[in-house]
């Protein structure tokens, strides 16, 4: 399904769109607060976008897929790839954040084939009753020329809310669980709360390995740093940590590893939230925007512990605490010096988001390594400015394109290197469900991004150009 805007678009560009206040506070949004690029909007009510940009509707839940599955709900976190064969298509890897005991939209519809049609051995988890769990990846590949899909499967199953994860330089998706369930719960017969790896040339399901040594907790999203093939990771907790994973192999996550979690040299057990409750109890502890904060790492013990007190160990060990680790990516950006960004969802003063920056130090992960650094390098005074921040990419020309998760109206939005906020397309969609995935082509002419509810995957294309100086 194509719905192309572009005539639409310089019809009416001298549109903007009002946005009218549902409420009052920082549950609801009466306006953008930010300059820059106005949003078009869509008579088709899908996405708004700036003059000159349009989107393909790639596929939505509930598609029939080429391999007779239908498409799963809750697509989230997502990578593309260069085809590992074919130099004319690319590969999205893409997550379903299926909930263990909420029906989003599962593979097995009547109109698509059955559970018993599935090779059973490769789901993760069956379940002790009734239907396994529906969280997992779908791999899509499509042909680059005309942007149609060219075939499209199930690539894992059986796992719990598949919230983020990330591409690595060696042509896979490592795919989180955010779940972190007990055998028991949710009649599970596996712990959950694991990270794993699907290479981008599948063309069935994988066989499930987690991989434990990254440890059990609310995984979020991962990161590898190209040279060196360290792995970040985020946790999706009020009061998670930051962590990185030493493999053994480079490149052989399975061969397992190490799991530190990061701490700040002279700060021990830092509490990086800013919330401004601490503030008026005589806890100023604020980081500063811009402020450049050596690291140091600390070993785990028992990184899969059924009790799913690591973040808790780690803390009282010294580690720092971040609130709702989400979005991570590495990249260039202004400076030209590539580092991992990561969002804190709730972090800042008005528990609307922070954006951080971590640039690995000198021989990293080695006995002769220099303290890294972090840097916070935004923090969200308001909704009407950025909303809480989830998933992100680093954009071909070094702005970080941020994917909101808000309480009212969610953008996806640009953030600069010198620190100014944009509007890149909001989701016009009646339910205002959030925004999953940002990621671009190989060419860096395509974003494709997800719509969580109802399920929709888009291409979107366009003159990039004019971002640069949006």
């Amino acid at each position: 399904m194509t719905i192309d805007r572009r005539n639409l678009l310089k019809a009416s560009s001298a549109a903007f769109i009002a946005f009218t206040a549902l409420g009052t506070g920082s549950l609801t949004r009466a306006y953008s607060a930010n300059p820059g690029k106005r949003l078009v909007p869509d008579p088709q009510g899908l996405l708004d976008l700036p003059e000159g940009f349009s989107y393909r509707l790639l596929t939505q839940t509930g598609k029939l897929m080429s391999d007779g599955f239908a498409t799963p709900g809750r697509p989230d976190g997502m990578g593309c790839f260069a085809h590992p064969t074919s130099a004319d298509q690319w590969v999205l890897v893409r997550n379903h954040e299926n909930w263990a005991s909420i029906d989003h939209g599962h593979p097995f519809t009547a109109e698509s084939k059955s559970l018993a049609d599935f090779d059973a051995s490769r789901i993760y988890d069956p379940r002790r009753e009734g239907d396994p769990f529906f969280g997992g990846t779908t791999n899509v590949v499509i042909d680059a020329a005309s942007g149609e899909i060219v075939r499209d499967n199930i690539s894992l199953l059986g796992t719990a809310a598949n919230c983020s994860g990330g591409t690595t330089p060696w042509g896979s998706w490592l795919t989180c669980e955010e779940q972190p369930l007990k055998v028991g719960e949710e009649d599970a017969r596996k712990p959950h709360g694991f990270v794993f790896e699907v290479p981008a040339d599948a063309t069935r399901p994988v066989a499930p390995v987690p991989l434990t040594a990254m440890g059990r907790f609310a995984h979020e999203a991962v990161s590898v740093d190209p040279e060196t093939g360290i792995v970040y990771l985020t946790e999706d907790d009020r009061e998670g940590l930051f962590y990185r994973f030493l493999p053994n192999q480079r490149g052989k996550l399975a061969a397992g590893g190490r799991l530190q979690a990061l701490a700040i040299i002279g700060r021990d057990s830092a509490d990086t939230r800013n919330y401004a409750r601490d503030w008026s109890r005589g806890n100023d502890s604020r980081i500063d925007v811009g402020q450049d904060l050596p690291v140091r790492w600390i070993d785990l013990e028992n990184v899969e512990s059924p009790d799913g007190d690591l973040r808790q160990r780690g803390f009282a060990a010294g580690a720092a605490m971040f609130t709702r680790g989400e979005g991570l990516a590495y990249g260039a950006r202004g400076d030209g010096q590539g580092a991992h960004y990561f969002t804190c969802t709730e972090g800042g003063a008005h528990h609307t988001g922070q954006v951080w920056k971590y640039a690995p130090g000198t021989g990293e992960g080695t006995t002769e390594e220099q303290a890294g650094t972090l840097t916070l390098i935004f923090e969200s005074p308001g909704a009407d400015t950025l909303d809480l921040c989830d998933n992100l990419a680093v954009t071909p020309w070094g702005d970080l394109m941020i994917c909101e998760d808000g309480r009212g109206d969610n953008y996806l939005r640009g953030l600069t290197p010198e620190g100014a906020v944009y509007d890149f397309a909001r989701n016009a969609h009646a339910d205002r469900a959030e925004f999953c995935g940002a990621c671009f082509s190989p060419d860096g002419n395509t974003l494709f991004v997800n719509v969580q509810e109802p399920g929709f995957t888009y291409a979107i294309t366009g003159p990039w150009e004019s971002l640069r100086s949006a």
